[in-house]
């Protein structure tokens, strides 16, 4: 019978018919869950890179910050060296430094100011620079500055500054960061030499 195509092709078509049902509901299942773990892996790592990234940005910016707070508290006192050398009234180096409370201070313009129950405001900027301003925007950092007499021989001769900036970066804890110096009454109080 298989030259009249009987039979023997009837059993070839039946044998073609199972090997081409196609792809069966688990192993479309299968697939489907590779292809989600191929693309949710990447956007997950993505995701944590970011938020490592954000938060590196503002330790950095932390930093900064507190370094700018140093600075300032510097100028202050180095200011008031300048103001006795110049012959103007005799002062107090560290005049215009708060000692002993927490306060903030606006780097733009070295203005001090006690915090309310020892809580700073948080910082302000207006896009470019950080300060305190009416009208200017709030940010995530609080700069808290606090300054004390270094206890021993000579008490009011140096200082310790310590700055402590604190933030949050989007669904992160609340971070903060750290800053000590000291500071010397490196000349006497009225006079341009030590």
């Amino acid at each position: 019978h298989s030259s009249d195509g009987g039979p023997t092709r009837t059993r070839h078509m039946m044998n073609t018919k199972t090997y081409m049902r196609g792809f069966t509901l688990i192993e479309t299942m299968i697939a489907i869950s590779l292809l989600t773990i191929a693309i949710v892996a990447p956007m997950t790592l993505t995701m944590q890179s970011l938020q490592t990234a954000y938060y590196a940005r503002d330790q950095i910016t932390a930093s900064n910050l507190a370094q700018e707070a140093i600075e300032s508290v510097r100028s202050i006192r180095d200011g008031n060296i300048l103001n006795n050398a110049e012959g103007g009234a005799t002062v107090n180096l560290l005049n215009g430094i708060p000692i002993g409370s927490n306060f903030t201070i606006d780097a733009r313009t070295n203005v001090t100011q006690t915090c309310n129950s020892g809580v700073c405001a948080p910082l302000q900027t207006d896009g470019n620079l950080y300060g305190y301003q009416s009208g200017w925007t709030n940010t995530n950092f609080t700069r808290t500055v606090l300054a004390t007499y270094v206890p021993g021989p000579g008490v009011s001769d140096e200082i310790r500054i310590s700055v402590t900036v604190t933030w949050q970066t989007g669904k992160l804890n609340s971070r903060s960061f750290v800053l000590y110096e000291n500071m010397y009454r490196w000349v006497a109080d009225g006079s341009a030499s030590g």
